[in-house]
């Protein structure tokens, strides 16, 4: 079942969200050879705490962080480690953020130091596939309506869109109905209606779009090990059009 959620509900889920973002903003400071993904871990965890936030994912399903660190070929669910970025890397830092019960989720991909120009175009298409998504957020189209203006988007450019991994709903807990493909065919799935909050979050790589996963039963990395990439938003669906929770100014 689709939970729709009320005006204040969606304020309260805002707020979780400017959370998150101050988050991100301080992950970009931090970002630079040198640095390893558990001291930025932990730096998170500390700025939730500070703000009166907790880390939610921390615990789910015994995950044992307040972040998710993914570098190079891993697509997602990263455990961040000792080891330091080094330059040329690209991360992904994901995060879903509780504020006084209230979720929002968002991950960004940063790049470490100076990077190739197939990386910068990785991260470039990779965003603007998030917001190419977003635009299909409306209410009166489907979900499937993402999906395929995501795909068409990202293999214009010679990308591929993971498939193992999709967007979903989000209020009370991380994951609710509906689930958001970033991949499929327009005019299929649910109706999206007004009160809807899910998050839009394509995971792009450079070669092919299947993954395996690593022993620790979390982090899926690429099958050719292959760059990729993500960004991710948590939007509500009003009337007027999709509003991005974790709108980061950019």
């Amino acid at each position: 079942m689709i939970v729709l959620k009320s005006n204040r509900e969606i304020e309260q889920m805002k707020k979780a969200g400017e959370i998150l973002v101050g988050c991100h903003k301080m992950i970009a400071k931090m970002i630079k050879p040198g640095i390893t993904t558990l001291e930025i871990d932990q730096k998170v965890e500390s700025y939730l705490a500070e703000m009166g936030a907790t880390p939610e994912q921390k615990g789910y399903r015994d995950y044992p962080y307040a972040t998710c660190a993914s570098i190079n070929d891993e697509i997602c669910h990263g455990f961040p480690r000792k080891e330091p970025l080094k330059k040329g890397d690209i991360v992904t830092i994901d995060m879903v953020v509780n504020y006084n019960g209230a979720l929002a989720d968002s991950a960004w991909t940063y790049a470490v130091g100076e990077i190739s120009a197939e990386l910068q175009k990785l991260m470039d298409v990779t965003k603007k596939a998030l917001y190419v998504g977003i635009e299909q957020a409306k209410v009166g189209n489907r979900i499937g309506d993402i999906g395929f203006a995501i795909q068409q988007y990202v293999e214009e450019q010679g990308f591929s869109v993971v498939r193992d991994f999709i967007g979903h709903g989000i209020g009370k807990v991380i994951h609710e109905k509906p689930e958001v493909p970033h991949f499929g065919l327009a005019g299929k799935g649910p109706r999206i209606k007004e009160g809807m909050v899910f998050t839009i979050e394509p995971m792009v790589n450079v070669g092919d779009y299947k993954m395996k996963m690593d022993n620790n039963g979390w982090t899926a990395r690429t099958i050719d090990g292959k760059h990729s990439a993500q960004y991710e938003h948590t939007i509500a669906i009003t009337k007027d059009g999709p509003v991005i929770l974790t709108d980061q100014g950019d």
